[in-house]
Protein backbone atom coordinates (compact mmCIF):
# COMPACT_ATOMS: atom_id res chain seq x y z
CA UNK A 1 0.00 0.00 0.00
CA UNK A 2 1.12 3.37 -0.77
CA UNK A 3 2.24 5.84 1.78
CA UNK A 4 0.30 9.37 1.88
CA UNK A 5 2.28 12.13 1.15
CA UNK A 6 2.55 13.38 4.75
CA UNK A 7 4.22 9.48 5.62
CA UNK A 8 6.44 9.53 2.30
CA UNK A 9 8.30 12.89 3.53
CA UNK A 10 8.16 12.28 7.15
CA UNK A 11 10.22 9.40 5.89
CA UNK A 12 12.16 11.38 3.89
CA UNK A 13 13.01 13.46 6.83
CA UNK A 14 13.92 10.49 8.57
CA UNK A 15 16.50 9.60 6.58
CA UNK A 16 17.64 13.09 5.99
CA UNK A 17 18.46 13.03 10.10
CA UNK A 18 20.83 10.11 9.82
CA UNK A 19 23.36 12.96 8.54
CA UNK A 20 23.52 15.10 11.49
CA UNK A 21 26.50 15.18 13.04
CA UNK A 22 25.31 15.75 16.89
CA UNK A 23 24.90 12.74 18.26
CA UNK A 24 22.54 14.04 21.35
CA UNK A 25 19.56 13.93 19.22
CA UNK A 26 19.32 13.19 14.95
CA UNK A 27 16.87 15.87 13.14
CA UNK A 28 16.14 16.17 9.84
CA UNK A 29 13.72 17.98 8.11
CA UNK A 30 12.30 18.40 4.33
CA UNK A 31 10.87 21.26 2.81
CA UNK A 32 8.06 20.37 -0.09
CA UNK A 33 5.95 22.82 -2.47
CA UNK A 34 2.42 22.18 -3.47
CA UNK A 35 3.27 19.79 -6.35
CA UNK A 36 4.99 17.42 -4.14
CA UNK A 37 8.59 17.88 -4.62
CA UNK A 38 11.52 18.65 -2.98
CA UNK A 39 12.90 22.12 -2.68
CA UNK A 40 15.61 21.99 0.00
CA UNK A 41 16.40 19.12 2.77
CA UNK A 42 18.86 19.90 6.24
CA UNK A 43 20.12 18.10 9.52
CA UNK A 44 21.57 19.33 12.20
CA UNK A 45 24.75 20.00 12.23
CA UNK A 46 28.15 22.72 12.89
CA UNK A 47 28.14 25.82 10.86
CA UNK A 48 29.74 24.98 7.18
CA UNK A 49 33.78 24.67 8.52
CA UNK A 50 33.50 24.46 11.76
CA UNK A 51 34.15 20.94 13.87
CA UNK A 52 31.33 18.38 14.42
CA UNK A 53 30.33 17.17 17.83
CA UNK A 54 31.17 14.02 16.39
CA UNK A 55 34.62 14.92 16.02
CA UNK A 56 34.88 17.80 18.75
CA UNK A 57 32.75 16.78 21.56
CA UNK A 58 29.79 18.78 22.38
CA UNK A 59 29.21 22.60 23.65
CA UNK A 60 26.58 22.39 26.41
CA UNK A 61 25.37 24.82 28.11
CA UNK A 62 22.49 25.00 30.54
CA UNK A 63 18.95 26.16 28.47
CA UNK A 64 15.62 26.07 29.94
CA UNK A 65 17.25 24.06 32.86
CA UNK A 66 19.08 21.50 30.88
CA UNK A 67 22.07 20.80 29.07
CA UNK A 68 21.77 21.55 25.49
CA UNK A 69 24.45 21.32 22.82
CA UNK A 70 25.17 24.14 21.29
CA UNK A 71 27.96 23.83 18.68
CA UNK A 72 24.91 23.02 16.09
CA UNK A 73 22.49 24.53 13.87
CA UNK A 74 19.00 23.14 13.78
CA UNK A 75 17.50 20.90 10.87
CA UNK A 76 15.01 23.09 10.28
CA UNK A 77 17.38 26.27 10.00
CA UNK A 78 19.71 24.41 7.44
CA UNK A 79 16.92 23.40 5.69
CA UNK A 80 15.34 27.30 5.31
CA UNK A 81 18.79 28.58 4.70
CA UNK A 82 19.12 26.31 2.08
CA UNK A 83 15.34 26.74 0.72
CA UNK A 84 15.66 30.86 0.85
CA UNK A 85 12.65 32.40 -0.71
CA UNK A 86 11.92 29.04 -2.50
CA UNK A 87 10.08 28.21 1.70
CA UNK A 88 7.01 30.46 0.93
CA UNK A 89 4.13 28.62 0.81
CA UNK A 90 5.56 24.99 1.41
CA UNK A 91 5.49 22.32 4.39
CA UNK A 92 7.99 21.49 6.50
CA UNK A 93 8.29 17.80 7.42
CA UNK A 94 10.66 17.37 10.79
CA UNK A 95 11.45 14.27 12.84
CA UNK A 96 10.46 16.37 15.74
CA UNK A 97 8.61 19.47 17.03
CA UNK A 98 10.61 22.69 16.47
CA UNK A 99 12.08 25.04 19.34
CA UNK A 100 10.57 28.17 19.72
CA UNK A 101 13.16 29.95 17.79
CA UNK A 102 12.66 27.69 15.01
CA UNK A 103 9.08 28.34 14.75
CA UNK A 104 9.75 32.22 14.51
CA UNK A 105 11.84 31.29 11.79
CA UNK A 106 9.38 29.02 9.85
CA UNK A 107 6.79 31.89 9.92
CA UNK A 108 9.03 34.49 8.68
CA UNK A 109 9.74 32.22 5.78
CA UNK A 110 6.36 31.44 5.03
CA UNK A 111 5.98 28.10 5.47
CA UNK A 112 2.03 27.06 5.58
CA UNK A 113 2.31 23.85 7.30
CA UNK A 114 4.52 22.05 9.25
CA UNK A 115 4.37 17.93 9.66
CA UNK A 116 6.94 17.24 12.68
CA UNK A 117 7.13 12.82 13.88
CA UNK A 118 7.91 13.49 17.79
CA UNK A 119 6.60 15.81 20.40
CA UNK A 120 10.55 16.80 21.52
CA UNK A 121 10.32 19.34 24.39
CA UNK A 122 13.45 21.69 24.12
CA UNK A 123 13.92 25.05 24.07
CA UNK A 124 10.69 26.59 24.98
CA UNK A 125 8.85 24.28 23.05
CA UNK A 126 5.33 24.95 24.88
CA UNK A 127 5.41 28.38 23.10
CA UNK A 128 5.87 26.71 19.31
CA UNK A 129 1.81 25.40 18.79
CA UNK A 130 0.18 28.42 20.02
CA UNK A 131 2.82 30.71 17.49
CA UNK A 132 2.11 28.54 15.01
CA UNK A 133 -1.53 28.98 15.28
CA UNK A 134 -1.23 32.73 15.42
CA UNK A 135 0.52 32.71 12.66
CA UNK A 136 -1.59 30.88 10.68
CA UNK A 137 0.63 27.39 9.87
CA UNK A 138 -0.84 24.40 10.29
CA UNK A 139 0.89 21.66 12.61
CA UNK A 140 0.48 18.02 12.02
CA UNK A 141 1.89 15.65 14.67
CA UNK A 142 2.43 12.80 12.66
CA UNK A 143 4.18 10.03 14.75
CA UNK A 144 6.19 7.58 12.58
CA UNK A 145 6.74 3.90 13.56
Amino acid sequence: MRPSWDVYFSKIAAVVATRATCDRKWVGAVIVDDRKRIVSCGYNGSPAGLPHCDDAGHELREIDGRQSCVRTIHAEQNALIEAGPAARGCTLYVTCMPCHTCAKLVVTAGIKRVVYAEEYRSQNTDLTLPLLAAAGVEAVHLPLE
